[in-house]
């Protein structure tokens, strides 16, 4: 057992040398002296750039089987790798829902169909996700949606609309969660399907955020085909599938990822803030609560192997870090940097919304309090 332990401490820091050598060579100084302050086009053509070259470097999907594109290591090299991505301040990209969300899902669900059309072309960054979960009326209770997937022959027929669709306007394909029955009881007349963007009937409209920024669309769905093959799971199992997505978007690697933007925002931070003041005693909690989410990460990843250890241990992470990257830029727009103050001012408000998507605060903490803490109802 000790010699096992050791050669794979002594992979995992060889594994750390390599990258961190592969990210000083491959994040360019151009991106880290302007990130924050491009216009849209010029972003997304980096993020998506980024993403072919994770691919070409063998370093997309790190924890996923190799006959689908993947590395076949585990969750802790996902982690490792996050950090050092942090450090060179590298860009995130444009393939993240695929990634994160879809990736796992279909490993976990989805047809060997599924699993050998769809996840190569998510690593390659020849595809990009978006996810269809929220609408217009439906956003905390997911159980509500009211898009619908009507059952026809070879598939069936999505109608309804969803909103904060992220990325969809350079989607390929949307993980959708529709209404498939609607006599069914409550959370088994769900389905999901891997819907195509491209088909017949859908319009995008993308909405301006407050920040300038464009990430987000309403999509329109009318009378969208999905063919039979590209629903996941069975029918009237989309809220149990819908859980396995969630538990990916608010999990580890969700996490570690949104680790590398807040911790190069505290380190320019820090740099805007060299000499001592009043803020530095803020700055140093700051930087202490960056830390704390690595570590809660590092956490969960060493409870991987018990399922229920793992979940409680990634619960939390959502509020942790979404809390904290409002705080960490509401102090950097008080300071009002002069150099940075149009990366400050996207940053700050990019973050207003952190505390909202991907399931709110308070329905987070009603989950700790449940799941975690063991609290009543």
């Amino acid at each position: 057992m000790v010699a096992a332990t050791t050669v794979e401490g002594a992979a995992r820091s060889r594994f750390r040398r390599d990258a961190e050598a592969w990210l000083a060579e491959n994040v360019s100084e151009y991106w880290r002296q302007h990130r924050g302050a491009l216009e849209e086009a010029e972003e997304t053509r980096i993020r998506a750039e980024w993403d072919r070259k994770l691919y070409q470097g063998g370093y997309a999907g790190l924890s996923l089987p190799v006959e689908y594109g993947g590395q076949g290591l585990g969750l802790a090299e996902e982690v490792a790798f996050g950090e050092l991505a942090a450090r060179a301040q590298a860009p995130d990209g444009l393939g993240r829902i695929g990634k994160i969300l879809t990736a796992p899902t279909l490993i976990a669900h989805g047809t060997e169909y599924q699993k050998s059309t769809y996840l190569q072309p998510i690593l390659s960054g020849e595809h990009v996700w978006c996810q269809g979960f929220s609408e217009p009326g439906s956003g905390s209770d997911l159980a509500s949606v009211a898009c619908s997937a009507r059952r026809v022959d070879g598939g069936f027929l999505v109608r309804g609309t969803k909103t904060w669709t992220s990325f969809s306007r350079h989607s390929h394909r949307c993980l959708l969660l529709a209404r498939s029955d609607e006599s069914a009881p409550r959370y088994r007349n769900l389905s999901l399907l891997l819907l195509d963007m491209h088909a017949s009937g859908v319009e995008i409209s993308p909405i301006q955020q407050i920040s300038g920024s464009r990430h987000f669309s309403e999509t329109h769905f009318d009378d969208v085909f999905v063919a039979e093959e590209d629903l996941v799971g069975e029918e009237g199992e989309g809220w149990k599938m819908a859980m396995t997505v969630l538990a990916n978007e608010r999990g580890a690697v969700e996490g570690i990822t949104r680790y590398v933007e807040i911790r190069a925002d505290m380190d320019l931070l820090l740099e805007c803030c060299s000499q001592p003041g009043e803020a530095m005693e803020q700055l140093e909690s700051l930087n202490i609560r960056v830390e704390i989410v690595r570590t809660q990460v590092s956490k969960a990843v060493s409870r991987q192997d018990d399922e229920v250890a793992f979940l409680r241990s990634a619960m939390v992470l959502k509020v942790m870090w979404s809390e904290l990257w409002q705080e960490l830029t509401s102090l950097a727009a008080k300071l009002s940097c002069p150099v940075h103050r149009a990366h400050w001012r996207h940053q700050y408000l990019e973050s207003r919304s952190a505390t909202i998507y991907s399931g709110t605060s308070e329905i987070q903490r009603n989950i700790i309090a449940e799941r975690v803490l063991g609290l009543p109802k």
